[in-house]
């Protein structure tokens, strides 16, 4: 017999029933009714119930127990009572008599309880995540998430794509967000940078003449948390040589709509071959985003036209000054209060807004003073336009034209919530097309990219010589699921005179080029395909699969929103004589943080002190 078990506490079934059997994990729970014993066992693959009598020898050894201890058993399978059987588990038709146990580990004071849904504090969670991940939603969560990469991987080699690996320590980039810098100990004063993304390696493949690339890439960026993102996350990077942005389509659609029909849980999934794609300025009217959620029925419309002549003086000055109104519908409210519209334009105020107007109507009958100032025959056209009925209300968002389309997108979110609108039992995907190759910036009084400096734009070098900058579209694409940008993407920009030109616009000198992207720049002058790819950011499929409003349930262990790693103490102090080795001295303020460092920050990994005492000031 094995040293551990013959069994996974999955694995038992009815046919079992008389075997003598080895069983090893943890104690899950315990139930004790009077002189009898009840153990759930578990490992990764399931629970066992297990039991123990006066006549077991194992019955005193488990009575001891802590939950979280593990241990081994040695028992007998025996079939349950027919009102004893738990259809809910695949071993619920049976349990092992404990005939011996053998304790491997006992557990000390758990910090949270493994057999509970109990809500915990993240900083608990997180310190103890050994712990918290063999609870069973997060434990599902990991081993989904192993799932997840393993059908991507297959379906990618099924469309014919060759996995590789790029380097980790590359050289900083100047675009994009800040880089993680790796000090070198070789090159004084020189730096690496962890990838943002295998963006130039991948298109030098492409160069090396690889036609068809992918990998599951870690990614690093410097950058402040949100519930979808994290420092640290992986993405499915690919590139494809001699391809139009349909053939890009056309490869990835099959593989994302195939992981989400296999996981999905029998939600219903957009089709490969059938994803919309929405240009960007249409999703920036219709949707006020350009990362649209389509589950959400709702359509914003420009309703500036309706007010050039109006009876509201607010919304006459802010149309006869250059801005706009857009109206977001509020279908069937004609039973909502007025305290409904009241608390959304509170809402509108918390998020920086100056607010948000509205219009009820119930019955055919207008109410509120928007309505009242424009007009019943100005809002009965308004209504008209837009094929509301009489029982629909209508929100507001008014101003300058950046500010209105934020407001009015948060709010067909939000009205969307309010209203029940948005179902939960599908995965709608699109694509976000046409993107501005460039944008104008306020604060730098200058024309610049707005999206990726590296992307071809449509109609080339003509287009850049003859057109205004600001109508001048690339070919870029995000693919966009339920409301969340998986990817960004596009048809690079593989000509070095184009490139050149399409810098020199945003104000970069052809030096600047050079010197900033030398190593891609140079490839493409000894002769590169077109080419084109994306990168599906793997964390946030899981978390849509999973149903979890945060990355870091899908992640085996996330930092927190500090970026720190509460468990193995990172970003750690390090010694003086490894900051002499890379050559980096800390500033005034850096020396002040890393004083106040809890004491045994700057352990080495054995846990022996390092030469702080060299320079107390410097690692306290």
């Amino acid at each position: 017999m094995h040293a551990y078990r013959t069994h996974s506490c999955g694995a038992l079934t009815k046919g079992d029933v008389g075997e003598t059997v080895r069983l090893s994990g943890w104690v899950h729970n315990k139930r004790d009714h009077g002189g009898v014993l009840f153990v759930d066992l578990r490992d990764h693959y399931g629970i066992t119930q297990v039991v123990a009598d006066s006549d077991s020898p194992a019955l005193p050894v488990l009575e001891k127990l802590r939950l979280e201890s593990v241990v081994t058993i040695d028992g007998t399978v025996k079939a349950r009572a027919d009102a004893a059987v738990n259809p809910n588990l695949p071993t619920g038709e049976i349990e092992v008599f404990a005939q011996r146990v053998t304790v491997q580990s006992t557990a000390s004071d758990l910090p949270l309880i493994v057999n509970s849904a109990e809500d915990y504090p993240e900083e608990t969670r997180l310190k103890y995540r050994f712990v918290d991940l063999r609870r069973e939603r997060v434990h599902a969560n990991i081993v989904l998430r192993s799932n997840v990469i393993a059908s991507l991987r297959r379906r990618m080699i099924d469309q014919g794509f060759t996995e590789f690996q790029t380097p980790i320590l590359g050289a900083s980039s100047p675009e994009g967000a800040r880089d993680y810098l790796v000090p070198s100990r070789l090159h004084p004063g020189r730096f690496y940078a962890l990838p943002q993304a295998p963006q130039m390696f991948k298109q030098l493949l492409m160069v090396a003449g690889f036609d068809r690339y992918f990998q599951i890439a870690p990614c690093f960026r410097d950058e402040d948390l949100r519930a979808d993102r994290s420092p640290e996350f992986y993405q499915l990077d690919f590139e494809m040589s001699f391809v139009t942005q349909e053939d890009v389509f056309n490869a990835i659609e099959p593989v994302l709509a195939g992981v989400f029909e296999e996981f999905s849980g029998g939600k219903s999934v957009t089709p490969a071959g059938s994803f919309p794609r929405i240009p960007y300025r249409e999703a920036m009217l219709k949707y006020g985003s350009d990362k649209p959620d389509l589950r959400n029925p709702l359509i914003i419309a420009d309703v500036s036209s309706h007010f050039t002549q109006s009876g509201f003086g607010l919304f006459e000055k802010i149309v006869g000054t250059g801005g706009v109104v857009r109206a977001i519908p509020a279908p069937a409210t004609a039973d909502k209060s007025r305290k409904f519209f009241d608390d959304m334009n509170d809402w509108a105020r918390r998020e920086g807004f100056a607010g948000l107007g509205y219009v009820t109507r119930k019955q055919g009958e207008f109410g509120g003073p928007i309505a009242k100032n424009h007009g019943t025959e100005g809002m009965e056209a308004l209504y008209a336009e837009l094929g509301l009925g009489e029982n629909d209300g209508l929100f507001f968002a008014a101003g300058k034209e950046k500010d209105a389309v934020k407001l009015a997108g948060a709010a067909r979110t939000r009205v969307g919530e309010e209203l029940g609108l948005i179902p939960d039992d599908r995965f709608d995907f699109c694509w976000i097309v046409d993107f501005p190759m460039f944008e104008y910036d306020e604060d730098a009084k200058k024309v610049d990219f707005s999206h990726n400096p590296f992307s071809m734009p449509q109609g080339e070098m003509e287009a850049l010589e003859t057109k205004d900058p600001l109508d001048v579209l690339a070919w870029q694409y995000d693919i966009v699921c339920n409301g969340y940008e998986l990817s960004s993407g596009a048809i690079r920009n593989h000509k070095p005179e184009i490139m050149y030109k399409a810098f020199e616009i945003a104000g970069y000198t052809k030096a600047d080029v050079d010197a900033n992207f030398s190593g891609m720049i140079e490839a493409f002058k000894l002769g590169a395909p077109p080419h084109g790819g994306s990168a599906p950011g793997i964390d946030r499929i899981v978390m849509l699969l999973a149903d979890e409003p945060n990355i870091r349930e899908v992640i085996a262990f996330p930092l927190n929103q500090r970026a720190q790693d509460l468990m193995m103490g990172a970003p750690s102090v390090v010694s003086n004589r490894q900051l002499r080795d890379v050559s980096i001295q800390l500033d005034a303020k850096a020396r002040e943080a890393v004083s106040k460092a809890p004491a045994g920050e700057s352990t080495d990994m054995n846990g022996t002190a390092t030469d702080r005492d060299e320079d107390p000031g410097e690692n306290q």
